[in-house]
């Protein structure tokens, strides 16, 4: 610990972080990080979201850093402003909902709605819930956005697709759809356009690539997890992602 100290005191701007949080969230950093980057990750991100101890004790456990920062190199080649994509994950962990081994995406919804404040944690705390099934009409026809947020910071409304299955390339179309039923007749005059995500039960990187190449909507697709990853997966997963990134520079 002395160690730790000695090396942060160098840097004046991570020793004031270092004030702004508990020392139960000081002791459960040290513990959980491995290195510099990754303490000065976790410092500001519970500056950020203001997480209790148990809510960081959550995200050190699923491996939020190193999923953010895999996020961070998959997420780049997508034509997505570049704020957004700081603001999401390529894969979220839901641990907290208790479902079959079969549901359905209605049973998959129902489940995030009844554990939204774990869901909100996941996700990001600037998100405010709006609704389920949200309701857009365009011409004659009702249409049903499965899950409908407000994101402070980026000050747009956000779209979640829940899917169960793989992700397909035509489900973008009907997200693209909905963002622009809300950007037409929801979005108010103060707000950005707004943001959709196709929350998938897996996807081929490579198709999303060629499904999102040509078009510039603002729409993500991530993995979900039902269970925690293994964080000396994921540590490897980073690794090598970053050692090949470092070779094609």
């Amino acid at each position: 610990m002395k160690q730790f100290y000695e090396i942060y005191n160098e840097n004046e701007f991570v020793t004031t972080l270092l004030t702004q949080i508990s020392w139960s969230n000081h002791l459960a950093i040290i513990s959980a990080a491995k290195t510099d980057e990754e303490r000065e990750f976790y410092i500001k991100l519970c500056i950020k979201e203001k997480y209790s101890a148990r809510e960081l004790k959550r995200q050190l456990d699923s491996g939020y850093y190193e999923r953010y920062m895999l996020s961070k190199e998959k997420l780049e080649p997508i034509e997505v402003a570049k704020n957004i994509k700081g603001e999401f994950l390529d894969s979220y962990v839901l641990e907290f909902i208790d479902l079959p081994m079969k549901f359905s995406e209605f049973e998959f919804k129902k489940a995030i709605i009844e554990n939204l404040k774990s869901f909100v944690l996941e996700i990001g705390k600037d998100f405010i819930f709006i609704g389920e099934e949200y309701k857009v009409s365009v011409g004659k026809s009702d249409y049903y956005i499965d899950l409908l947020f407000y994101h402070r910071e980026l000050a747009c409304l956000v779209a979640f697709e829940l899917k169960i299955g793989e992700f397909k390339p035509e489900h973008i179309g009907k997200v693209n759809f909905y963002l622009e039923a809300l950007d037409r007749e929801h979005k108010k005059a103060n707000e950005n356009p707004s943001v959709g995500i196709i929350l998938c039960a897996k996807k081929d990187d490579e198709v999303v690539e060629f499904a999102l190449s040509r078009s510039l909507s603002p729409t993500l697709i991530s993995e979900y997890q039902l269970k925690l990853i293994d964080k000396k997966l994921l540590r490897q997963k980073l690794h090598e992602l970053t050692e090949l990134s470092e070779f094609e520079e």
